[in-house]
């Protein structure tokens, strides 16, 4: 089964617009100018900026009397208000499954609010997986994290998996690099901007995830349309490769993602290993939780989501929800793909001068 991984902001979601949408809100509550949009959007970085210099930087401008943890509780609150999964990208979706595809979310930032967003937006039920870097313990561009989601999506991370997947994603630093190093084809989201990394480069290039998806759809060697697979089809369970239960769980311990009606019916893929292309440089972004935390808001194409039954037997929901049905704030920890030993050091040798 070829697998198809896919970020999160700014890629399955519109989180800038929805940054926008929150700064409108925030200037007019305080009768501020609306022409400031701008200067909030600029030092937001994209999400890329940390919350408490994005607010501190606010309230000084405007000297606000507001303390700074209550600006961020207002952005929390405010910013997934406006948060959604446009119509386009789950069409994209039920398209890439519908032609066979395993469909996973890799995503850097704060379990929580990266968790509330793929829950309230409807994305849950429609992937086969998610790992965020928070609970990860390790994030983009690191290739572990993407061999923790192809694991978490019913692909071992063994063998030629590599050449089976691709990664979808907007942040070149992260998304793009990490799957250079991870050995995936790629395609990246321009956004309208120019490719600005010298050191490597997206497989393809696409405006928006609706273009990107129907390009891994024409790519050489991607998959066949198989009968019986479609939304909602009834389908094997997906809790093993082989026979045998990933990361070490028993199958009948997953549960079915919340509102899973079903689950699409799809074989086990090839399984992978990952190959890393050694001399890629890059400057990594540091995200504030994956683009700052928020609560995420139930809207119109959440419920439409639910409603079309684009479901699938989530493997990820074994960390992403609790037994009482609530989301987990803290997942259990997820055995990760075995790699060696470094050899050890010559002690003999004389030690590296320590960077700074």
């Amino acid at each position: 089964m070829p697998l198809l991984l896919l970020d999160l902001d700014n890629t399955l979601l519109p989180r800038d617009a929805a940054f926008r949408a929150w700064a409108q809100d925030f200037l007019l509550e305080r009768a501020l100018p609306p022409a400031d949009v701008e200067w909030l959007a600029t030092i937001d970085g994209g999400g890329y900026v940390p919350r408490s210099t994005v607010l501190s930087a606010a309230r000084r401008r405007y000297g606000l009397d507001e303390s700074l943890d209550r600006l961020l509780a207002h952005y929390r609150r405010g910013i997934n208000a406006h948060i959604h999964c446009p119509a386009r990208n789950l069409d994209a979706l039920r398209a890439a499954r519908a032609a066979g595809w395993t469909l996973g979310i890799v995503s850097n930032g704060s379990t929580g609010a990266q968790l509330e967003k793929i829950r309230r937006t409807g994305l849950g039920p429609m992937v086969d997986g998610w790992v965020i870097s928070e609970e990860a313990d390790c994030l983009k561009p690191d290739p572990l994290i993407f061999e923790i989601a192809a694991q978490r999506c019913g692909v071992a991370p063994t063998g030629d998996w590599a050449t089976h997947t691709w990664m979808v994603g907007d942040h070149a630093p992260a998304d793009i690099a990490g799957a250079e190093l991870a050995g995936l084809r790629s395609v990246w989201l321009h956004h309208g901007r120019p490719w600005a990394e010298p050191g490597y480069r997206p497989t393809l290039k696409a405006a928006g995830l609706p273009e990107a998806v129907g390009q891994v759809l024409a790519a050489r060697g991607a998959p066949s349309p198989r009968p019986g697979v479609r939304a909602g089809a009834a389908g094997k369970r997906r809790g093993s490769i082989a026979g045998q239960p990933i990361a070490g769980r028993p199958v009948a311990s997953r549960p079915v993602a919340s509102g899973a009606r079903g689950g699409a019916a799809v074989e086990p893929g090839p399984t992978a290993q990952s190959g890393a292309h050694h001399g890629v440089q890059f400057l990594l972004s540091a995200p504030d939780g994956g683009h700052a935390p928020s609560v995420a808001h139930a809207d119109g194409d959440a419920s439409a989501a639910a409603a079309a039954g684009s479901a699938v037997r989530n493997r990820s929901d074994g960390f992403a929800r609790r037994p009482d049905g609530r989301l987990a704030t803290t997942p259990p920890p997820v055995p990760l793909p075995v790699r060696p030993s470094p050899p050890a050091p010559d002690a003999s040798a004389p030690s590296p001068a320590r960077a700074g």
